[in-house]
């Protein structure tokens, strides 16, 4: 059986939780998250605890409760802490800006690139060249970074591009001449 599903989640103060049959919402001081639960897996809640359990007879209820705690406790603590992810733009001339819900964009290319954040995420930009990413959904935080460096990725001769800030690029050395 999976080691993370039998791990208990703590539901701290201020987060109520509704578990019904097919469908988990989660409400916070930062926002509300729902999420749609999977048949294979039932979940109980014990007091300020909840507890995810394979139903019997489903073949891959084991791993599915690991899947479906990992869920459930990232909801509960972007609900209540929310998730961050940093990207860093290294060039010369590479530069961010936030502006409502668009993140402007100058890797290079010949225009300025313009990516329009979906709702539930918010950007800033201490600096020209650190971009940070808030949200309550794990998942689309993570998606949103991914897409934004896909804009331009590091390369490995000099390590330009949009990298996430505990990434390390390993340099490639170049051709020599003999």
């Amino acid at each position: 059986m999976s080691r993370v599903g039998k791990k208990p989640i703590v539901v701290p103060p201020g987060v109520s939780v509704d578990v019904s049959a097919d469908r988990i919402s989660v409400k916070g001081p930062l926002g509300a998250l729902d999420f749609v639960a999977h048949p294979a897996v039932s979940i109980q809640r014990e007091g300020d605890t909840l507890l995810c359990a394979p139903n019997e007879g489903v073949a891959n209820g084991d791993a599915l409760s690991g899947t479906m705690r990992a869920v459930v406790a990232n909801m509960v603590t972007g609900v209540s802490v929310g998730f961050e992810r940093k990207l860093s733009l290294v060039g010369v001339g590479y530069r961010a800006q936030a502006q409502g819900d668009t993140l402007s964009l100058s890797l290079g290319f010949s225009h300025p690139v313009a990516y329009k954040l979906p709702s539930g995420i918010s950007v800033t930009t201490p600096t020209q060249t650190e971009i940070v990413i808030k949200g309550v959904d794990r998942q689309l935080v993570g998606q949103v970074a991914a897409e934004v460096r896909a804009y331009r990725k590091p390369e490995p001769y000099k390590g330009k591009g949009v990298r996430y800030v505990d990434e390390v690029v390993a340099i490639k050395e170049t051709k020599k001449k003999k």
